[in-house]
């Protein structure tokens, strides 16, 4: 490990001859025709792939179902084509490895480096494409004079077919072990990240009415079914909270975690990730609360009167993924012996505990649980929501994916046919866009075990509502960010032992207050005195969304002044001709 982090610190070091400039060759401090010879050079070099193209520990954007401290552009309308900017600076250093690996002797170590390249060409154009459309494709560092600057935007099409092909031969060339820790891309990360991939495109394109979805999706359950015929890794089950425990781990359970990063406090690498949850409010919605099934298996929202069951009501015999996941009563921190109650501090009320570790670390930069990129439940999901979209899912599909992942929350099986036969409405409410088809209600029951399951990780639930075309249930102006339902004024206890903890008042001026000891705070509730606890008081977020533009970025304006055959996204005026 110590090997490990040298590497790294030698790779920042040596990034130091890499220009930013897309048209320039980084030869400042060391020739490339003396570089690029051994596989401490091309590892040395590629670390920065790891940076440059994945994201540290984070919660994500602000959604239907997590409410942040900062609100994403998405949802406040601020993306304009003035303020958007792009960068090619990450492409233009993996093409730039790729074009020198012909002077690498070794071939063996060539070819494996090949594929760590375009693994990431792989994964930097599809979140190109996730977030612009069509975009201009490169496979090779673009000289001063090269034509291909000014070049117009690819189709998204060509540009997917591209990210395919680096895919397979990553798949086909990369080692299948590299390291304990899983920190570095293998051939079963490639099939995972993959899986993810297709099934954006194809979901997306089936929910946006494009051409080709059946394609993507497709692949998708490809990629997917490989991964769990052939992969060694399986859901992690030790313990009496495994799901919980995988998120907290120092190091990552590399039975389940496909690829994470790694932090280590000791080397000086860290995150904060334990201290922001609770010091930037980090909340969850009830809306989120509601996907989860009771205990037995039964709809939460079937139960008479759960639209005004307060917090300790509705905590109560839920599947046990909800306590692992959410500040339910009893909650007790890693590493302490004592219940934490509820005191509704967030900005809905419901609190994160998934990914929170034990208290020494929820300090400002000393947090060093690993950060999971990709794990196995996302494939197996990835799998089972590619074959329900296709209309081709069985109950063999569901009973080795989502089934498992029930089984390891000692959940009931998910039925197709009963999923089928009565589809949940409240599932319908959120998620509109989904057809009348005869997969309906098992294509809901996926959505809902993916919201369960996934929550507050990679991939970024955001991403999901995109595909789905359902980003208007994620906007404050269309859907409340509602929270912790107040029956009235008054005090109450949320732990469950007795005593209150919290008390919502009303102060001279008429604003309603909580009061926890000696700490008071501001709270809106949707009657005023009574009902919902809500986010944000405003509800002009997400104001206005349009279909036929808000899913796509603007390009920005500067590159298309510099560049004036790339095109714009629809919808969006930024004045160049």
């Amino acid at each position: 490990m110590k090997k490990l982090f040298r590497l790294i610190a030698f790779a920042a070091a040596a990034l130091s001859f890499a220009s930013c400039d897309l048209t320039l060759n980084p030869e400042d401090e060391v020739s490339p025709e003396k570089y690029f010879k051994t596989e401490s050079d091309f590892l040395l070099w590629s670390n920065q792939f790891y940076t440059n193209n994945f994201s540290g520990a984070g919660l994500g954007s602000t959604t239907d179902v997590y409410i942040s401290n900062g609100v994403s552009a998405y949802v406040t309308g601020s993306r304009t084509p003035e303020t958007q900017s792009w960068s090619f600076t990450a492409l233009r250093k993996i093409n730039y490895m790729l074009e020198h690996l012909d002077q690498c002797p070794d071939k063996g170590v060539a070819n494996k480096y090949e594929a760590v390249g375009r693994f990431f060409r792989a994964w930097f154009y599809f979140k190109l494409v996730r977030t612009y459309g069509d975009v201009p494709y490169y496979d090779h560092v673009l000289g001063s004079t090269d034509p291909d600057i000014y070049k117009g935007r690819d189709d998204r099409g060509y540009v997917m077919d591209k990210v395919f092909e680096d895919f397979d031969f990553a798949i086909a060339n990369l080692p299948a072990t590299w390291e304990s820790l899983n920190t570095r891309v293998t051939k079963w990360a490639a099939m995972g990240f993959a899986s993810r991939a297709a099934l954006y495109e194809g979901t997306f394109r089936k929910y946006h009415n494009m051409e080709d979805a059946e394609k993507y999706l497709q692949a998708a359950a490809r990629y997917s079914e490989q991964f769990i015929k052939e992969s060694p890794f399986s859901l992690y089950t030790t313990g009496s909270t495994p799901y919980r425990d995988l998120f907290v781990a120092d190091n990552a359970i590399t039975q389940e975690v496909v690829l994470c990063r790694h932090y280590d406090t000791s080397f000086g690498v860290f995150h904060s990730l334990g201290y922001q949850i609770g010091f930037g409010r980090a909340s969850l919605s009830r809306r989120f609360i509601n996907h989860y099934l009771m205990a037995d298996g039964t709809r939460f929202t079937d139960k008479e009167g759960w639209e005004t069951m307060f917090y300790r009501e509705e905590m109560k015999d839920r599947d046990p993924r909800l306590a692992q996941t959410v500040l339910c009563p009893g909650y007790i921190q890693k590493g302490s012996s004592s219940v934490t109650p509820c005191e509704f501090y967030s900005w809905t009320g419901y609190e994160p505990v998934k990914h929170v570790p034990a208290a020494g670390k929820c300090v400002s930069s000393s947090d060093d649980t690993d950060w999971i990129l990709l794990r196995a439940a996302e494939v197996f999901l990835n799998y089972a929501e590619a074959k329900a979209e296709l209309g081709t899912l069985t109950q063999s599909d569901l009973d080795i994916t989502v089934n498992k992942i029930r089984a390891r929350a000692k959940m009931p099986a998910l039925s197709m046919s009963s999923a089928n036969s009565k589809p949940d409405s409240y599932l319908e409410s959120c998620y509109p866009n989904v057809d009348k088809g005869a997969n309906k209600g098992v294509i809901l029951e996926i959505r809902r075990e993916r919201t369960v399951e996934l929550a507050l990780e990679e991939p970024d639930r955001s991403w999901d509502m995109f595909r789905w075309a359902e980003c208007r249930q994620c906007l404050q102006h269309y859907v409340p960010w509602y929270g912790v339902y107040i029956p009235a004024l008054g005090k109450y206890d949320t732990s469950g032992d007795g005593t209150p903890d919290v008390e919502i008042f009303q102060d001279e001026s008429g604003a309603v207050k909580i009061k926890v000891g000696t700490k008071i705070q501001d709270v809106a509730l949707s009657n005023v005195t009574s009902g919902y606890i809500v986010a944000y008081s405003t509800t002009d977020y997400g104001k206005d969304w349009d279909d036929a533009r808000d899913y796509l970025w603007p390009i920005p304006a500067k590159q298309r002044t510099l560049n004036h055959n790339l095109s714009q996204n629809p919808g969006y005026v930024d004045g160049v001709n």
